[in-house]
Parts: structure tokens; sequence; C-alpha cells
């Protein structure tokens, strides 16, 4: 049987729904309706019912979802059961940002490895983690199973560094440089361009 596509605004919405799951997971909520949920997230109940319904029938009529039950099928859905190594490329100011936040994430990604070009921080650490040279990455990407790349680079270094994940065997990127990257259809890529975004929140003032 053809498995069904799903779109990417569901795939997108998911992660809302487990951030906010969380937090009743944490306040020892044993169980949240459709309605509840639309009414913290600003979202239709419906279609939380639906975008919960591509994956399964996870609720009970007159109960619910029971949280804790949810919380599991939603990380597992997203693949968060499992261990998914990470790599940073850039240890400039963000990338110092985005591998602090490692201490933050709960879940079982984490950045294991950050490379630079630049010879003056290889060697240094950054968030207790070595900063190695480029020239590594291929040799790391297999020797720690890394699955997913963070650009954190100049726009002008970004293609090349992203052909580098690519030949390294990296399919998923997510690319902090203000630039458009020309990938392979096979590898994912999304875009966290800040300037891009204070640009649209402009319009709104």
């Amino acid at each position: 049987m053809k498995v069904p596509k799903i779109s990417e605004a569901v795939v997108k919405r998911l992660p809302v729904y487990l951030r906010y799951l969380n937090n009743l997971k944490a306040m020892n909520v044993r169980t949240v309706s459709s309605q509840q949920l639309g009414e913290a997230l600003d979202l239709n109940p419906a279609q939380i019912r639906k975008d919960l319904a591509c994956f399964g029938e996870f609720g009970r009529k007159g109960i619910g979802y029971e949280v804790n039950y949810l919380v599991e099928k939603i990380k597992s859905i997203l693949k968060l059961d499992q261990q998914i190594n990470v790599l940073l490329v850039g240890a400039g100011n963000l990338g110092h940002a985005i591998s602090n936040y490692n201490a933050y994430l709960k879940d079982n990604m984490k950045i294991i490895a950050v490379f630079d070009a630049d010879p003056n921080k290889i060697g240094k650490k950054i968030a207790n983690l070595t900063i190695q040279p480029l020239s590594e990455l291929k040799e790391t990407v297999k020797e720690k199973s890394i699955r997913i790349g963070i650009i954190a680079v100049p726009a002008e270094a970004a293609q090349s560094v992203a052909d580098c994940l690519v030949d390294a065997g990296i399919t998923g990127i997510l690319n902090f440089a203000p630039t458009n990257l020309r990938m392979p259809e096979d590898v994912r890529v999304h875009d966290a361009d800040v300037t891009m975004e204070l640009h649209s929140l402009a319009y709104y003032l």
C-alpha cells in the first residue's frame, strides 16, 4: 500500500506540539484535548487532530490524548527516539552561540563535532568540543555516524562547505549563511536566515 506523503507544514508543526506537550509532561499533566492544544498554540483543534491522524490514532474520544504517550509517539515520528549526531562548521561568534545551545537540548540530538578553516582556531575548545580542521570532516562523519550538518560560515564559503558535507555523506543541512545553496535532490536544506526574518518582520511594523 502506498504511504501518503506528509506535507512539510505538518512536519513543521510537530515540534511545536512536542514542545508544548513536554511542558505539560513536566507539570505532570496526564491528558490534554485537541481543544486545549488549539487554545494554547493558537491553532485550529481540527487541524491538530488532522495532523496527528496522519500518523495514527493517538487520541480517545471523551478523554483526549495521553500526554506521555503522545510525547513518545511524536518523538518517534521525528526520529528523536534515537541518537542523531550533528556537526557544526564555523567556530565564529554564531558558531559559539549554537554550540553552547547544546546544554539546553533534551532530546537525543547533539552537536558532537565542530570544524573551522581558520588555522588559529584549530585545537581550541568550544562548548567542550575541540575545533577540528575541515580535512578531518569526512573521516569524523563516518567514524561518529554524524547525520546532520550545521553551516555557520560567511556566505562566500557556504557552498564549498555544503559540498564538503554532501561529499562526506551528510543529507540534512541547517544553513545559517545568508545564501541559497545548490544541493542534490536527496539533500534536505533548511535555511535559518536571521536577516531575512527581520526584514520580513519589519513589513508588519
